[in-house]
């Protein structure tokens, strides 16, 4: 086993990366319970899958390296305020495309 298998630095920058570009486009203040929500949020989600999509090809993911990608994601949006029930939502959707 190589050190290189613990070296998550990438994906941490790319989880926190992709947080931010949520965050950009959906505040947390953003109404929920409106159609533009439900409609807007797919749009940014097809958006990211994109984004994974492209990061998973140029980068081997190890389950080490999955979960410091899903952490920082996950803490950027609880640090700016988003609820937590809704970013564990949003991480494990997340987790599941990576």
């Amino acid at each position: 086993m190589t050190f290189g298998w613990f070296d998550a630095s990438e994906e941490k920058t790319f989880g926190a990366s992709l947080a931010q570009f949520f965050m950009e486009r959906m505040p947390p203040d953003f109404d929920k319970s409106s159609k533009a929500f439900a409609k807007k949020q797919e749009e940014l989600l097809n958006k990211m899958t994109q984004q994974v999509l492209q990061f998973r090809q140029a980068h081997k993911l190890n389950i080490y390296k999955k979960a410091q990608l899903g952490n920082s994601f996950k803490w950027a949006l609880r640090d700016a305020g988003y609820e937590s029930e809704y970013v564990d939502q949003m991480t494990s959707w997340l987790m599941l495309r990576c």
